[in-house]
């Protein structure tokens, strides 16, 4: 990344990705306001706003951000594989171009008197055209974006580390979901467009996306960990083995919507059942992970908590591990299954923060004036979004019901109502280090050099 275009590249999909996470932190408080016991009486909310700004919420949050960071790191990828020199190079500029029109077409449609809010998971959408057409334009400017990798891949004279490496797989992925995608579409597209088409439609294709999530964590903690030990935090060759299994899971998940109906419920079934396939290379990670950490330890003495990429780092697995357990109990109809979600995509945040802090930036000769504020985001958003979910795993253990508010949710319990009470207040928490983190992340980027 030495070229001016190579920055100023990268400069753009952090740029992105930074968008959307604010715009999807705005929606959270007010939807975590939204559902605390008698605040309808105080704000009077807009006419279906809970279901659009859920929409709005989850698909910037859980979908643009995260694929945002999947631009960000073809970008990176495709520059070192090229030693800065890429062919088409036009398929970059485009794959921009296309990502902020998607932006703007996927947010305007929620402050519109039109179309409908369909909560389905993975994917919810608000069933208008310009809607759909933002989610057709952010998925071909991804989709560019791996195409000039791989352009740029057989006679590449740049060095194809064990990052680039899982870089490729996870475009590999985030291709088989599109594929997924469009076959559930063929299968649905002669039905009326409604929310029991789009859960179909999104169903395989969203648990593809899940797995592309938990390689980009990796990604993030392969990258971080080696920042805090000055060497890699598991053997690249154990690191190659957890690719290969996300590159034969790909090919699984693609062969699934082959045998099956992925509209059917054997088809349902066999993707849900499909999810466990990402515990076992976690697994191994974390336990490699774990004893590099001891022997660390040992050699050093102690940690050096003041190192951001080691506190991302741990807080990134607590946080995650902390959704995973929470997901041993979901049953799918109450808030136990946000609960289990908003932990694990909490964990998944963590991890791509201190990406920001300590790899994105530098790589961009972004310098950033104090770690004391970013230590204390790190710490503000892991203990926020911790309580996050524990409040709504709480509340749902007696019967709260996902994606209502208010009394909608008919809730009398007083457990129910701590639950929820605890979960607005680590909301709150959470987002005050969201904010946090897009204020001086935003203004890092803004000194990114312009030139080298």
């Amino acid at each position: 990344m030495q070229s001016t275009v190579a920055i100023k590249e990268l400069r753009s999909w952090c740029a992105l990705a930074l968008l959307s996470l604010a715009l999807a932190g705005v929606f959270a408080l007010m939807l975590a306001v939204s559902r605390v016991p008698n605040v309808q009486d105080v704000f009077p909310w807009p006419l279906q706003f809970f279901q659009k700004g859920l929409v709005i919420h989850v698909v910037f949050s859980f979908v643009v951000w995260f694929l945002s960071l999947l631009g960000a790191f073809l970008s990176v990828a495709t520059f070192r594989l090229t030693n800065g020199a890429p062919r088409a190079n036009w398929m970059g500029r485009l794959a921009l171009w296309l990502a902020f029109t998607a932006f703007v077409l996927l947010f305007i449609p929620g402050l519109m008197d039109r179309g409908e809010a369909s909560l389905n998971n993975y994917v919810p959408v608000i069933i208008d055209p310009l809607y759909y057409s933002g989610l057709v334009l952010f998925a071909i400017s991804l989709t560019l974006q791996f195409l000039r990798f791989a352009i740029n891949f057989p006679d590449h004279d740049g060095p194809f580390d064990p990052v680039s490496q899982a870089v490729s797989v996870a475009g590999a992925i985030y291709f088989t979901a599109l594929i997924c995608f469009a076959i559930s579409l063929e299968i649905r597209w002669p039905t009326p467009v409604d929310p029991s088409f789009n859960e179909d439609v999104f169903w395989a294709g969203g648990h593809v996306l899940q797995y592309l999530n938990t390689l980009l964590m990796m990604i993030g903690w392969y990258i971080l960990g080696g920042i805090a030990l000055s060497r890699p935090i598991i053997d690249p060759r154990l690191f190659r083995f957890i690719l290969s299994w996300f590159l034969i899971s790909a090919v699984g998940l693609l062969a699934l919507s082959v045998i099956y109906d992925p509209t059917s419920v054997e088809g349902r079934e066999a993707y849900t059942w499909a999810q466990y396939g990402m515990a076992p290379p976690t697994l191994v990670f974390v336990g490699a992970a774990i004893v590099s950490l001891a022997l660390h330890k040992k050699q050093a003495g102690v940690f050096n908590w003041r190192e951001p990429a080691l506190v991302s780092l741990f807080l990134s697995v607590a946080v995650f591990g902390l959704g995973g357990y929470l997901g041993l109990f979901v049953d799918g109809t109450d808030t136990r299954t946000p609960a289990h979600y908003h932990g694990v995509i909490g964990g998944v945040n963590i991890a791509f923060i201190g990406l920001f802090f300590c790899f994105l930036f530098p790589v961009m000769a972004a310098k950033i004036k104090s770690f004391k504020s970013v230590l204390v985001l790190l710490w503000c958003y892991a203990i926020g979004q911790s309580l996050h979910s524990l409040g709504l795993f709480m509340a749902g253990g007696y019967g709260a019901p996902r994606k209502t508010a208010g009394e909608a949710q008919g809730m009398e319990a007083i457990g129910a109502q701590t639950g929820l009470y605890v979960m607005g207040i680590g909301a709150v928490i959470a987002v005050i280090g969201g904010i946090m983190f897009i204020w001086i992340a935003g203004r890092t980027l803004g000194r990114a050099k312009r030139t080298v």
